[in-house]
């Protein structure tokens, strides 16, 4: 059985073309998270998820001989991570390119009030909502000044003063 390493490592597409594809994904997907999905998993954000999925699809075909080769999918793999660096940078260099990136926290509750259209939005339930409230120790809404939606989705709950 015989290797072709000349394939394993030959360039099929141009870089500037592989960038520039990669570059186009990240940005089209990013975009269509950052519409569609604020609700994320644990800790992991909107543009975690996305690096994570792109970077298993680009190495993936790297993997499979009849797609690309191995420095395609690493050129592909760098160009998405040096996308996330960027974002990341900009947000923490830029407030208001972090406003374009990143939603806002959403309140949930005000002084004991729900914000039903606020609820609706963002599609949370009451007994998604209430459950949050009893995982910090509080039976009422009542007992709450604030709640919000924050931008990773988690929900934030800022007690009442007795």
């Amino acid at each position: 059985m015989d290797i072709d390493w000349a394939a394993i490592f030959a360039l099929h597409t141009s870089v500037p073309e592989l960038v520039l594809r990669a570059t186009i994904m990240y940005l089209m997907i990013l975009v269509m998270l950052r519409l569609v999905l604020r609700r994320q998993v644990g800790g992991i954000g909107t543009a975690d998820i996305l690096v994570i999925v792109l970077i298993s699809e680009v190495s993936g075909n790297g993997i499979s001989p009849s797609e690309q080769s191995v420095v395609e999918g690493g050129i592909l793999v760098a160009t998405i991570l040096f996308w996330s660096f960027v974002t990341e940078w900009l947000q923490y260099r830029f407030p208001a390119f972090e406003r374009l990136v990143r939603d806002p926290k959403l309140k949930l509750i005000e002084n004991g009030r729900l914000l039903r259209r606020n609820m609706r939005k963002e599609f949370v339930t009451l007994d998604e909502l209430m459950a949050q409230l009893r995982e910090n120790g509080l039976e009422d809404c009542s007992d709450v000044k604030a709640a919000y939606m924050e931008a990773n989705g988690a929900i934030s709950i800022i007690k009442a003063k007795d």
